[in-house]
């Protein structure tokens, strides 16, 4: 069994586990090298060998546990052919939504779309077996990208006034994220992931009393689904008022504590044998 492993799963070790987010962040200038040389991120994140190698720069540099592979978790809109782009000092834009479309996707039709990423997973995965360590793949919580497909750019800009009166489109689109998130999960872990990781990065949007139906629910039924697949699966709800709670109700195998949370204070707060927490450092791309 593998260290983190060891930690997530079987919980019987005095080392806490410290996540480096984005770990081919800007602190690498071979990472800065190769982002210079490809400006468009969505085709740098489709582009097998070097989203391989940038997944495998940290691992060469330190001797971390695990690697977690070079992607995003706009791959799912862009696999359900929603445009997305990046614009520089702005952040992702996304084309217009159209359930219809979405709605006639199947199987095939997405994973050809984002297949890069799995490749790039076999190959990082791959070399990381070598050494006894870890490949973690991750996706966006259905939440989090309900708020990205429908408001089309980040909520850190502004979220749309009428965002939640159109409740019908919500749970449409709830309903195609939760199918192909599990599809997305799936062939990561066929093609080598060993652990999952789910960013929830706007959680802290909703109000508490929201949280069964945009975070708790459509979580849970991911958590199970991995669960099925003897997979551990790592949670990110960053910014929730309640980390105990959450992991009461949705029971990750570890839940990752963003840097504004003192570690210490969510020790002391959950005792909840579910879930062994991560401390962040988010270090930006």
């Amino acid at each position: 069994m593998t260290p983190l492993h060891q930690v997530i799963v079987n919980k019987k070790t005095n080392i806490n586990p410290v996540w480096i987010m984005r770990q081919a962040g800007r602190y690498l200038p071979e990472f800065r090298e190769i982002r210079k040389n490809n400006p468009n991120f969505i085709e740098l994140c489709l582009n097998y060998k070097l989203a391989s190698k940038i997944t495998l720069q940290p691992i060469k540099r330190f001797d971390l546990d695990a690697a977690i592979i070079f992607s995003d978790i706009l791959m799912l809109p862009h696999g359900l052919k929603q445009k997305v782009e990046l614009k520089k000092n702005f952040g992702p834009i996304l084309g217009d939504l159209n359930i219809s479309s979405m709605s006639k996707l199947d199987e095939i039709d997405f994973t050809e779309q984002i297949y890069p990423v799995y490749k790039a997973i076999r190959s990082v995965s791959s070399e990381m077996n070598k050494v006894n360590k870890n490949t973690i793949g991750f996706v966006g919580a259905p939440w989090t990208l309900l708020v990205y497909m429908i408001n089309q750019q980040s909520p850190k800009k502004n979220i749309k006034k009428n965002f939640f009166e159109d409740e019908y489109l919500i749970n449409r689109v709830l309903i195609i994220i939760e199918k192909f998130l599990k599809i997305h999960i799936k062939n990561q872990i066929e093609n080598g992931a060993n652990v999952i990781q789910i960013f929830d990065s706007w959680a802290g949007l909703l109000e508490e009393r929201d949280y069964p139906n945009y975070i708790y629910t459509p979580t849970l039924n991911l958590v199970n689904y991995i669960k099925s697949l003897n997979v551990p699966v790592i949670c990110f709800p960053r910014e929730i008022k309640n980390y105990k709670e959450f992991c009461e109700i949705v029971k990750p195998d570890a839940v990752s504590i963003d840097y504004n949370v003192d570690p210490l204070m969510i020790s002391k707060k959950n005792k909840n044998p579910y879930s062994r927490w991560f401390r962040s450092k988010n270090f930006v791309n």
